[in-house]
């Protein structure tokens, strides 16, 4: 155990957290819970880079801590997904398409690295804007709320609809790859 893998544990605390927002009484206002449910988001997404960075900075990377970071990136974005899809701000067909190729790419990799060419599915740019749409796209949703006259959910919406065909461009570029390394 060392600080990056604990924080990444504290971000899979958070999940629970997370949920249990949306569905225990608690007194909140709607748009309290919104606010907090959001701030829970933004603690996980600045968690990964964190400690992601702590990892690099103190030497402390380790084969365990690069498996259980994405697991826990992809248990925190599957579980706002859901949490959107129950409060109807995102088609349930968004979520799927996220999470499906979440699940899709990660066995892609396993697979590819079974076969010593993982290299060949390594994470690209267009992997990393999808990601920056998702995460964004998520937090606006969650608040849910203007802010200074900016329209979130609007803005949202839209950049939900980005992060989806962006991860159906990434998903299939990482296939082709995958089928270009002879495989």
């Amino acid at each position: 155990m060392n600080l990056p893998i604990a924080i990444t544990w504290v971000r899979v605390a958070i999940i629970p957290v997370f949920i249990g927002v949306f569905h225990v009484s608690t007194g909140l206002r709607a748009h309290q819970i919104d606010a907090f449910a959001a701030g829970l988001f933004l603690l996980a997404a600045m968690s990964d880079w964190l400690d992601g960075w702590l990892a690099r900075r103190l030497g402390q990377t380790s084969a365990f801590g690069a498996f259980l970071d994405p697991v826990a990136d992809k248990l925190v974005v599957a579980a706002a997904l859901v949490e959107l899809v129950a409060l109807q701000r995102i088609p349930t067909w968004i979520a799927v398409v996220i999470i499906g190729r979440e699940i899709a790419v990660s066995a892609l990799r396993e697979w590819m690295a079974t076969l010593g060419r993982r290299q060949h599915v390594a994470v690209n740019w267009l992997g990393k804007a999808k990601t920056v749409a998702q995460m964004t796209a998520i937090l606006l949703l969650l608040y849910n709320k203007p802010l200074a006259g900016v329209d979130l959910p609007g803005l949202g919406a839209g950049l939900a609809w980005l992060a989806a065909a962006l991860t159906i461009i990434s998903m299939l570029l990482y296939l082709r790859a995958a089928m270009r390394a002879g495989v």
